[in-house]
């Protein structure tokens, strides 16, 4: 079997700047936007040192999306929540409830919602 990558997750967007703007207070870079014919934009982000993993679509004349019950969320890691929470705070960008830890000894670990109201977990390395 040839060796398989996952490459990229992809979202649908409501606003190019407000979301870009979220995703870099989280540490991404802007790589690349690319115009599929007149119907949309994608905007191609990634972690410092790593691929485009993070692909924001937007779709022309399209604000809002529902999400249905299905899909969760993304996870990141940072090497200090406490920090990392600080750094968000002062972009307005409040953790959902403060961290937690899901069992004893476990990682350290909150949510954030992005602007339009997609879930990504911040998990503090241990």
């Amino acid at each position: 079997m040839a060796a398989r990558e996952l490459i990229h997750t992809c979202y649908r967007i409501g606003d190019i700047d407000r979301s870009v703007a979220f995703y870099e207070a989280l540490g991404f870079e802007e790589r690349s936007r690319k115009p599929i014919r007149d119907e949309a934009i994608n905007v191609f982000m990634g972690l410092p040192g790593d691929g485009d993993r993070l692909e924001l679509t937007y779709n022309h004349g399209v604000s809002e999306y529902t999400h249905g019950t299905g899909y969760n969320h993304i996870a990141l890691t940072v090497s200090d929540m406490q920090e990392t929470l600080a750094a968000l705070a002062e972009q307005g960008i409040e953790p959902e409830k403060p961290p937690y830890r899901v069992r004893e000894g476990g990682s350290l670990l909150c949510f954030v919602r992005d602007p339009d109201g997609y879930r990504i977990e911040i998990i503090e390395r241990s």
